[in-house]
């Protein structure tokens, strides 16, 4: 039999968690009382180990090698499908017969928690030893239905999933070998999907992964400067120019960069200063769902297709920076015309010199002019 416990949450929220057959966790986010008795009926399977991550001593970037990822589940049919809710024959990674949003610990992580005591090297070079690919790997389901997407959910439900990611990046910061936590999720095959279920994922490094690193850089480079902060500088002047702006509420503004390097990217921000999720207040995440809805049907909306995007959450990290960076989700999305995709070729793929394919006030104008 699986343990469970109950945790209140915001906004009438209870979490519920069940151990695994494996020993993995899940946890049930119900919107009022809900009873979360089912057990795993699969057979135990053995965990993968730990893996190892090697240092990239041209850049002095860690690469995690997870070489047990190879055999995951690839794009199964439906009824196969191992995030939608067990029933009949099938035993899925769910338990229950239905639920509402779902976390639960990656089968096949590409970080998981360490054997013994974990620390960073102090210096990074070319001699600098392979470590253990500490962290941790989650998967957050946002409905039990099989088809559909992130932006076709009811307000309220967006509102669970906020809320499921405001509790985990709180509860995974408190592991002592956490220093990032990114949730995000991948939506089309054409950013590598291999489930199509709608769902997102949570990753939380050891080390600051080097696109926030180079942002608490600028931040930090801002702030001595100038004495404000880098972000708040950047929704000022979007404000001000107002021609990038997608949509705005009294808490969140939705804009297309300055620099954007995507044809379609979209920025999400708070107002006000947050460094990561779990900080913002109750007023501010309820004002999340309506924003968040209208974006992605503005970005459906441009073409008339469901497009292929990333939706990344930036945050501060956990122990550095935290009155420095803001929280903020940044939309990308491959899709450049109907029928065209923009590749990451030689500049980018090779340099990280991203051109852009069209001017950002251009992008934005056409997801403003898309008809709700």
């Amino acid at each position: 039999m699986s343990k469970g416990s109950e945790h209140s949450l915001a906004a009438g929220i209870i979490r519920s968690d069940r151990e695994m057959a494996d020993g993995r966790t899940i946890r049930y986010y119900d919107l009022g009382e809900v009873s979360r008795t089912a057990d795993d009926l699969r057979p135990i399977d053995a965990q993968p180990g730990i893996g190892e991550m090697r240092l990239d001593p041209l850049v002095n970037e860690w690469v995690p090698v997870a070489s047990h990822r190879q055999g995951r589940v690839f794009l199964p049919p439906k009824e196969l499908c191992p995030l939608c809710p067990s029933h009949g024959e099938l035993l899925s990674e769910i338990p229950d017969s239905s639920y509402q949003v779902v976390v639960f610990d990656n089968r096949s992580p590409s970080f998981t928690a360490p054997i013994e005591a974990f620390n960073l090297p102090d210096e990074l070079g070319f001699n600098t030893p392979d470590i253990a690919a500490a962290g941790k790997c989650e998967v957050i389901c946002y409905t039990d239905e099989h088809e559909g997407s992130f932006g076709e959910l009811p307000l309220s439900r967006i509102r669970m999933v906020m809320e499921a990611w405001q509790d985990r990046t709180r509860e995974i910061s408190q592991l002592p070998y956490i220093s990032y936590v990114f949730p995000f999720e991948n939506r089309g095959e054409e950013v590598g999907v291999t489930l199509n279920h709608p769902h997102g994922q949570i990753y939380a490094y050891s080390f600051i992964p080097p696109r926030a690193a180079k942002m608490l850089e600028a931040a930090k480079a801002h702030h001595a400067k100038t004495g404000r902060t880098l972000m708040a500088d950047v929704i000022a002047r979007e404000i001000k120019d107002e021609i990038r702006i997608v949509a705005q509420n009294e808490h969140w503004i939705a804009y297309v960069p300055y620099a954007a390097r995507y044809p379609f990217e979209i920025h999400v921000a708070p107002k006000q200063h947050f460094a990561d999720l779990a900080e913002l207040t109750p007023d501010v995440a309820d004002a999340f769902p309506a924003i968040a809805k209208e974006v992605m049907q503005r970005l459906d909306g441009v073409f008339g297709i469901e497009m292929a995007y990333i939706a990344a959450w930036h945050q501060a990290p956990v122990r550095e920076g935290r009155d420095l960076m803001r929280v903020h989700w940044q939309i990308t999305s491959v899709r450049r015309a109907p029928g065209k995709l923009k590749y990451l070729a030689g500049s980018e793929s090779a340099m990280h010199v991203f051109i852009m394919d069209l001017k950002p006030e251009q992008s934005a104008t056409q997801l403003r002019e898309v008809k709700l």
